[in-house]
C-alpha cells in the first residue's frame, strides 16, 4: 500500500516562489507588528511599515511608524513618515510626522512636515529638515560676527598676560 507509490508525487504542482523583489518592500504592502505584550530591548531596524503597540527600548529606524496610544519608545525614532499616539522619549526625525492627541514626546523633533492634533504633546525644540540642512551655509559667517563678542574675553586674557 504505501511502497506502491513510490517515485511518483501525486501532490499538485505547486507553481515555483516568485523572485525576491529589488525594491523597497514597504512599497508592497507589508508591515510587522509588535502588539501590546511585546518588550524589545535593543534597536529595531525594519525596511518594512512597523506598527508598535508595545515597549521598545532602543532606537526604531523604519520606513513608515504607526504607534499606539498605549506604546513607550525609549530612544530615538527615524522615519519617512510616522503617526504618533504614544509615549517617546528620544529624539524623532521624520518627515512627513501626524502627532496625535494622546502622544508625549519628550525630545527634539526634527520634520518636513508636522501635523498635531489639539493635546499632542511636545517636550522639545522643534526643528523644519528643510532649515537644518540650510543651516551650515549660514553658519559659515555667522562666526564673523560672533567674534565681536567675545572681544571682552580676549581683553580680559590680555589684561592677564600683561600683568
Amino acid at each position: 500500500m504505501f511502497n506502491g507509490n513510490r517515485g511518483r508525487d501525486e501532490r499538485p504542482a505547486m507553481p515555483p516562489a516568485p523572485p525576491p523583489q529589488q525594491n523597497n518592500p514597504a512599497k508592497r504592502g507589508m508591515f510587522s507588528v509588535l502588539g501590546p505584550d511585546v518588550i524589545v530591548t535593543g534597536n529595531i531596524a525594519a525596511t518594512a511599515d512597523l506598527h508598535i503597540d508595545g515597549r521598545v527600548e532602543g532606537d526604531v529606524n523604519c520606513g513608515s511608524l504607526a504607534q499606539g496610544a498605549e506604546s513607550q519608545i525609549f530612544g530615538s525614532v527615524t522615519a519617512e513618515s510616522a503617526r504618533l499616539a504614544g509615549a517617546i522619549e528620544g529624539a524623532v526625525r521624520v518627515r512627513q510626522l501626524t502627532i496625535e492627541r494622546s502622544a508625549k514626546i519628550i525630545g527634539d523633533v526634527e520634520y518636513e512636515n508636522i501635523t498635531i492634533e489639539n493635546g499632542g504633546h511636545i517636550d522639545g525644540r522643534l526643528k523644519h529638515m528643510s532649515a537644518v540642512q540650510a543651516a551650515p551655509p549660514v553658519a559659515a559667517p555667522a562666526p564673523g560676527p560672533r567674534a565681536v563678542e567675545p572681544t571682552p574675553l580676549h581683553v580680559a586674557a590680555s589684561n592677564e598676560h600683561a600683568a
